[in-house]
């Protein structure tokens, strides 16, 4: 995927208005046993896992209407200042060793109990690691509207994910859904101690958005949720946004595709964590031809073209359309997270003409959980809407829906 990763990542326009929450070695050719499932730190128990925080700073409604004065009416939304705080927590790398991540905390001034909200935040390209949540720098989605979303009465919950922050030294397992759902329910869990240490006023409502990588997060931590944590820390609703639930068929999608695709360098991103995380253990140059397979090797973020038939081997291509590579097949069926059944509500919005993240992936997913019998579950087209144009109608969306479920 590359119209340049920093484009990706920042998604232009979502750092200044509301599209914010946008934001895919060893001998062993076999799956690791426990790489397709989260690794909780202690699901379902009592054990804490915050090991720190600290105050990032104070913010009055004025600064914080200031930051989206861009944005028609975006300013009104703003009711209590917010206090930012960064907080470490334990939790596990995919390979089930304990670390220590990061994220932001903020929370509002407010009199009354207040909901947790996860945000779960787009593709971020390692050279702009700082703009991971806990850094708060300024234009980041967290410093603008992400905050705005706090001062409307949410404690939001904003994890860095593995690979930023305070873990920025281990390899960020991009769309690897297992870790992306454990990272982040440990630290909802950690901003729920934190709310109890410093006597914030919680009640026992848990919202979660996201959008692009920051949607298929969501809906990974969602399912995780729901399996591991469904009476300490039950969903109360959720709205992803633009995520590539289906990866299996998506990687089809790729591999079939005679137009240009943009998203090249970020397909390449997804191939090196799975290789990697199921110990696929294969040479660049079965995935790549040259000169790329080579580039590739020196530079994982090297530009690619566009064209997949330039870019994939035709091994490595008929070994996905025909699924005869079955380790391969594995990694990437496991990290499908569109056919199951939730029982909390879920809004799924994806603009239908997205050209990063294809719009059948939520008409997937609304489909399999129609079909496994889920009642709470609707699907919001953004008609015409491209994955950087759909992302402020996103957010508008996504407010508007867990609003209802906010009373």
């Amino acid at each position: 995927m590359r119209v340049s990763l920093i484009r990706f990542s920042l998604l232009p326009g979502l750092g200044l208005c509301l599209a914010l929450l946008a934001a895919p070695a060893c001998k062993n050719n076999t799956p690791a046993p426990d790489a397709s499932t989260p690794a909780p730190t202690a699901p379902g128990t009592t054990t804490t896992v915050l090991t720190g925080s600290s105050l990032l700073g104070e913010y009055s409604t004025s600064a914080l209407a200031s930051r989206v004065s861009a944005i028609p009416l975006a300013g009104a939304l703003v009711q209590y200042p917010i206090k930012v705080y960064r907080l470490t927590y334990r939790t596990r790398t995919p390979e089930g060793q304990e670390t220590t991540a990061s994220g932001a905390v903020l929370v509002p001034t407010a009199p009354t109990a207040l909901p947790v909200l996860s945000y779960q935040h787009g593709t971020i390209a390692p050279s702009s690691e700082t703009q991971a949540p806990s850094y708060y720098a300024q234009g980041s989605d967290v410093w603008s509207v992400v905050s705005v979303l706090a001062s409307t009465g949410y404690v939001v919950s904003a994890p860095d994910y593995l690979g930023y922050g305070a873990s920025k030294a281990l390899p960020h397992p991009y769309e690897h859904a297992a870790s992306l759902a454990s990272a982040s329910a440990d630290m909802l869990r950690a901003t729920r101690e934190f709310c109890q240490q410093q006597n914030v006023n919680v009640n026992a409502k848990n919202f979660l958005l996201g959008y692009s990588e920051g949607g298929y997060a969501t809906m990974a931590l969602h399912k995780y949720l729901q399996e591991n944590y469904a009476t300490a820390l039950p969903v109360t609703a959720s709205a992803p946004g633009a995520g590539a639930y289906h990866k299996s068929a998506f990687a089809k999608y790729v591999l079939q595709s005679t137009q240009p695709l943009s998203f090249l360098s970020t397909y390449v991103w997804v191939l090196r964590t799975y290789d990697r995380i199921y110990n696929l253990n294969r040479p660049l140059s079965y995935y790549y031809q040259e000169p790329y397979a080579t580039r590739l090797q020196a530079d994982p973020f090297a530009g690619v073209p566009t064209q997949q038939s330039q870019l994939f081997t035709s091994t490595f291509r008929q070994a996905v359309l025909t699924d005869s590579d079955a380790p391969l097949t594995a990694s990437l069926t496991a990290n499908d997270i569109y056919d199951w059944k939730p029982t909390a509500p879920v809004a799924l919005f994806h603009g239908t003409a997205d050209d990063y993240v294809p719009f059948f992936n939520s008409q997937d997913a609304y489909d399999a959980m129609q079909a496994r019998g889920a009642t709470q579950v609707t699907l919001r087209p953004i008609q015409g809407g491209n994955h950087f144009s759909s992302a402020t109608t996103y957010t508008l969306g996504a407010y508007a829906f867990i609003s209802q479920y906010n009373q």
